[in-house]
């Protein structure tokens, strides 16, 4: 018969106090020389589980001397600790006037081992607790007319807890840069079937590296307090040495040499003669250049694993204020177990850094009661019963019933701005109305136009869904009624599969990615008599499928029916006449005299792609996979063919293309870079007409939403091919490089941007435009110039806005 012994576990508990009394927040709690641990709360209460025996326990914070205490865990035990303000001497220190303090030296030192330091650690594997608290510490009465303490679930005073997560993960990394993360479980106050976004790796921070928190916090990141160039950056201030565990460390105060550069303040911990990092308490302010916060500190705890020092405990604190909502909270990490020579199976970083099961929110009260590593306050407790209590009634459909009656009544002015929804949230129901303002618009080929269309979406059981959209349009002038249905099947959320159809017809821009927005070309034509799109219309049936055939590859096939017939100006009707400028005919090859521009004539094509993500990331979870800004380009080939006599098709034509992109390649204080490069040829054109050729994004307007694609400058219809092309494009925002060390731009938070593009092909040799501008969130405002060849086209002012 089996035996089986079963090691009793017995409760060491209490809380951390300094000397005065006062709670100390997030120490640490490890049995000494090991990384089995845990941290106490924002009120200084901790509980740690020990086997029955004899350990040593030691108790840590960054600014206190740590404590070591021996405990007989043979039954649970209240151990309550008083922790002293660290000592740090400065007696065997001899500082003469003018010398340097003796900081520098010690920088020096871990600047030269930095790399060493960064590199030793070839892999680990660890597990990784996270708490996330944030709290609103006051807020208006009312946002938008609404009440926001009852949106937000607040007290009387506007205050409360507005987010609390709990996740326990086991967390891998290997060099130089691959991590993979599963979660264990997930807890989220208020949303019983929502997952914890708190993922390990985005509480990694690393100051052996030079930058740090690089599009994140900023665009540009910071330098760390020991980086290559750091010196530069920084002035050090001595403030002593002490011994800890046996080595000397040494504590140094960091500061700004200049107020407004991206750098950190507080205080850093060298530990002498291996000059690593043994804690830090560093902060940042808005002076730094942080956005969305105010102030963030970083606290970092390493303990000795082996021959190195790994953290052992990450505390995020932060606070700011936006729009009067004034809010603060952190995110604790507790890393334990520690393995530094981990054997991963072959293939294991296959590029999914964070996995999530369907069960990682499953685990009931009891069980994170007995396994939470870091207590919960009475209000963090408070929340968590009220809100999970909210949240099961949520789930009921009385509940659901009244709320989505509440909220999807009816407004005129909603309807107007935003569109009218009608959820079913219980039934996965969703009713989505266009707004009226993005429905009105006007055109000299149509006249006015009312272009309305409802989408109803399903949700089925594992994320499967599929959606309707009927769309109509009409114009009054040409009297001219459209209408068209479409529909999209996603059978496989972690593939990204899906299948859509459409059929109908309807009016299209010739320009197939586009030209004028609607509204933009609608005060250009009432307001200046500038007709700038150029429209034709279609009868339509088209097919196309997607899905991914590994990480960062999808594939896609299309297959399109199109019956195109070319249209006319019906109207001339504008605000106000310029006597100087006449509407041009919809042939933008013909302006002043109305000459179809092509036959009505039939086109099937095929078309097929693939899109490939070097280095793709991924999150997957139940609803889905997710994936993440990739740190390197991704690549797209495509295939068209025009299949003559195919339906009765008259177009014969064979197109390929290759391109590559990527967005914000960061250069450190530098900035960012954004770059997009792509070639393509028609292979054979035998038959073929304007729509079928290769377009290109152009702008002849002085306000329009960015894009890298578009060039600023370029006509929209008059260099189209169909031959063979290279465009290229270009754009570095400096993040604020130049702008933050002029006092008084710096307070605008401005950041400047230069860029370009090049275009050629038969009908367009050598095009090429500079521009050159600021940019503050969504709003941008440039000058640029535009030549071909050598000679100059056009320059001008340029305002852009949106992401």
């Amino acid at each position: 018969m089996a035996n089986f012994v079963i090691a009793q576990q017995h409760i060491i508990s209490g809380t951390i106090r300094d000397t005065g009394g006062q709670p100390v927040p997030f120490a640490s709690v490890y049995i000494k020389n090991t990384t089995t641990g845990t941290s106490a709360n924002v009120d200084g209460k901790y509980t740690i589980k020990l086997n029955s025996g004899q350990f040593t326990l030691s108790f840590r914070a960054v600014g206190y001397t740590q404590q070591d205490h021996i405990v007989n865990a043979n039954t649970n035990i209240v151990l309550d600790v008083k922790l002293s303000s660290e000592s740090y001497t400065l007696d065997n220190v001899n500082i003469k006037a003018n010398a340097e303090d003796p900081a520098y030296e010690i920088i020096r030192q871990a600047i030269k081992k930095r790399k060493e330091h960064l590199e030793e650690v070839k892999a680990f594997s660890c597990d990784v607790y996270i708490k996330g608290v944030q709290r609103l510490k006051g807020a208006p009465k009312k946002f938008m007319g609404r009440d926001i303490r009852k949106v937000m679930d607040l007290d009387t005073n506007r205050k409360g807890i507005i987010y609390l997560s709990e996740s326990q993960s086991r967390f891998n990394f290997q060099r130089p840069d691959d991590i993979r993360e599963e979660m264990i479980s997930s807890k989220v106050a208020g949303t019983n079937s929502a997952f914890s976004f708190n993922k390990a790796s985005d509480l990694i921070i690393n100051f052996y590296d030079n930058y740090l928190l690089e599009n994140k916090l900023s665009a540009r990141g910071f330098i760390s307090p020991i980086a290559d160039n750091a010196l530069f950056y920084y002035k050090y201030k001595s403030l002593g040495d002490s011994k800890e565990n046996g080595v000397l460390v040494h504590k140094i105060e960091v500061i700004p040499r200049r107020e407004n550069d991206p750098v950190f303040r507080g205080i850093i911990y060298i530990i002498d003669e291996s000059w690593r990092i043994y804690n830090t308490d560093l902060y940042l302010t808005k002076n730094a250049g942080i956005n969305f916060i105010d102030t963030l500190n970083i606290n970092q705890q390493f303990t000795k694993v082996k021959e190195v020092y790994m953290p052992t405990s990450v505390n995020f604190q932060f606070n700011g204020n936006i729009l009067g909502f004034k809010f603060a909270g952190y995110y604790v990490g507790v890393y334990s177990n520690y393995n530094l020579e981990p054997k991963f199976p072959k293939s294991f970083f296959n590029g999914e850094i964070l996995k999530v099961t369907q069960m990682v929110n499953k685990k009931d009260s009891i069980y994170w009661s007995s396994n939470r590593p870091i207590p919960l306050t009475p209000d963090e407790k408070l929340n968590y019963v009220k809100k999970d209590s909210i949240a099961k009634l949520k789930e009921s459909k009385k509940y659901l019933d009244s709320l989505e009656k509440e909220n999807n009544k009816f407004g005129l002015g909603k309807l107007f701005m935003e569109g009218h929804s009608i959820n079913d949230r219980y039934d996965k129901k969703y009713y989505s109305f266009d707004p009226i303002r993005k429905s009105i618009f006007y055109n000299t080929v149509e006249g006015l136009v009312i272009k309305y269309g409802v989408t109803y979406k399903k949700v089925l059981d594992d994320n499967v869904s599929y959606s309707i959209r009927p769309e109509a349009r009409y114009g009054f002038a040409n009297q001219k009624l459209t209408a068209s249905l479409s529909g999209n099947y996603l059978y496989n959320p972690l593939k990204r599969a899906s299948v859509s159809a459409s059929f109908g017809n309807g009016i299209f821009d010739m320009n197939n990615l586009g030209s004028m927005t609607a509204i933009g070309n609608t005060i250009n034509s009432l307001l200046y008599e500038k007709n700038f799109a150029k429209y034709y219309e279609k009868s339509f049936f088209n097919i196309n499928t997607t899905r991914e055939l590994a990480t960062g590859l999808q594939a896609s096939l299309a297959f399109d029916y199109n019956r195109n017939h070319y249209l006319t100006n019906s109207t001339d009707f504008k605000f106000f006449d310029n006597k100087e400028r006449e509407f041009t005919s919809n042939n933008p090859f013909s302006p002043n005299v109305e000459t179809p521009l092509f036959p009505t004539y039939t086109s099937v094509s095929a078309t097929a792609s693939l899109t490939y993500t070097i280095g793709q990331k991924y999150i997957t979870r139940p609803d889905g996979k997710f994936y993440t800004e990739s740190k390197y380009p991704k690549i797209t080939f495509l295939y068209k063919k025009g299949m003559n006599g195919v339906l009765g098709s008259d177009v014969d034509y064979d197109f390929v293309k290759a391109e590559v992109s990527q967005d914000r390649i960061g250069l450190g204080l530098w900035g960012y870079t954004s770059l997009l490069a792509g070639v393509g040829k028609f292979l054979n054109n035998s038959k073929m007409y304007y729509l079928d050729y290769k377009h290109f994004q152009g702008n002849i307007s002085t306000i329009f939403p960015p894009n890298l694609r578009k060039f600023q400058f370029l006509d929209f219809y008059q260099f189209s091919t169909n031959q063979q092309y290279f465009e290229a494009h270009l754009e570095h925002n400096f993040a604020g490089f130049f702008f933050n060390k002029v006092p008084i731009l710096r307070k605008a938070r401005l950041e400047e941007f230069i860029g370009g593009g090049y275009l050629s092909s038969p009908e367009k040799r050598n095009y090429k435009e500079f521009y050159f501008g600021i940019q503050r969130l969504v709003l941008r405002a440039s000058y640029g110039f535009a030549y071909d060849g050598a000679q100059k086209l056009t320059q001008g002012f340029r305002i852009s806005y949106g992401f």
